[in-house]
């Protein structure tokens, strides 16, 4: 199983009171999880995908060991613009969608799955 990270910015309490009640806050708005598994992991990002819906503000991402994709690592993201990791010949890049763009294709986006 997997170290999960998930840090937070500027979310309301309940996100911090969730996370810290299964994970450990190590740092104010960073949580991790030695060996939390990937049915637990996606509960909890449901969890935090459903009160982000009706709550919204600031952001959250989690992170984990994921050797399928690219650079080894998944991530996913709330309330910032989503990145997405690319393995371009050895070397990790992060791509983030320009807001004001979003409805635009990407140059380079049929490189990401």
């Amino acid at each position: 199983m997997p170290m999960t990270v998930v840090t937070t910015r500027d979310v309301a309490p309940r996100f911090r009171g969730f996370l810290a009640s299964c994970m450990l806050e190590i740092a104010p708005g960073v949580y991790t999880a030695p060996r939390m598994g990937k049915a637990i992991r996606e509960r909890v990002w449901a969890v935090l995908e459903e009160w982000f819906g009706i709550v919204g503000g600031g952001s959250i991402v989690m992170t984990w060991r994921d050797v399928e994709r690219a650079g080894g690592q998944g991530i996913l993201t709330l309330g910032i613009p989503p990145k997405v990791l690319h393995d371009q010949e050895g070397v990790l890049l992060v791509r983030t969608a320009s807001p004001a763009r979003s409805d635009e294709a990407v140059p380079g986006s049929d490189l990401i799955e």
